[in-house]
This record gives structure tokens, sequence and C-alpha cells, in this order.
């Protein structure tokens, strides 16, 4: 067994954190966009669990949202749940929040804790993938492992 990226490896040891039965695994094929990922596994792009970091406009904080590979991000939406104003994070700023490069977000594993929001639409599907780390790892959970990692959380985020 090949082993893993150590940003790889530092998803599966939060994955492992949470009690979870969820592996990492590292594929030979992009999966740095929801569609790119949704090709290397040979799912939908819908079950493509997206995360993307937002950054407040007032007060510099980091917002990660999770979203459907299908969806697009109502930012004024979020900004409401928020309570400030959110704008595109540029990737100095996701790397430095996260400790991930852009194209290999991952949900947890974070350097912080992040202000999280999860697009409800995500519970539509018993099979969803997410990235791990890398522009070529991904973990998949099923709706479930979803709701126990992000209890509370979900909302609809796109207009």
């Amino acid at each position: 067994m090949k082993k893993q990226s150590p940003s790889a490896a530092k998803v599966q040891r939060a994955l492992d954190g949470y009690g979870l039965s969820l592996q990492v695994v590292e594929l030979p094929d992009s999966t740095r966009t929801a569609a790119d990922a949704a090709a290397a596994i040979g799912t939908t792009v819908a079950q493509i669990a997206k995360s993307l970091i937002f950054r407040t406009l007032e007060t510099d904080r980091p917002v990660l949202v999770i979203a459907s590979g299908v969806n697009r991000v109502d930012e004024k939406l979020v900004s409401g749940l928020v309570g400030e104003t959110i704008g595109k994070a540029d990737a100095e700023f996701v790397r430095t929040a996260t400790g991930f490069v852009i194209g290999g977000v991952p949900p947890v594993g974070h350097d912080q804790p992040i202000e999280t929001f999860v697009d409800e639409d995500l519970l539509r599907y018993a099979e969803i993938w997410a990235a791990a780390g890398t522009p070529n790892a991904v973990f998949r959970l099923g709706k479930e492992d979803l709701e126990a990692l992000f209890m509370g959380k979900f909302y609809c985020i796109s207009g």
C-alpha cells in the first residue's frame, strides 16, 4: 500500500478522531474541481461535496461552505447566516486558514476552527465524496456520516 501524502494523512487523522470508519484514498487522476472528482470517482457532480472558503469582509474570518458540486453558493444568503458580508478568499488566505491548498480543501481537519455551513441538498444522496487534503485525495461518506460530522449546520445556501 502506498504511503499517504502528509495532507491526506492529516485528513485521515481528523476523520479517525470522529470515530467514523471513513477512508481517505488518493487517486491517479485530479479531483481538483467537482467535475474532475466526479469523473475520477465515477459518480455525479451533485454527489461531490465541494469545500469553499470565503472571507468575512469586516472581521477577516474564514467561513467554510460545503456545497453540492452542482450548486452555486449564494453569497448573500451565506452573508445573512454569518451576520456580515463575505467575499472570495485568495489562495494564501485559504492555506493560512485551513492548512490546505485550493483544490484539496477538505470539510474537516483544518488548522483552526472555522464557522461552517453545509448545503442541505447533500442530504439527498446516500453516497457523497469530499476532498481529502490534496488535489487527488478524496473520501466517501454516507448521509449519516455527513449528519454526524455537521449536525445542525445544514442550510439552503444556493439561490
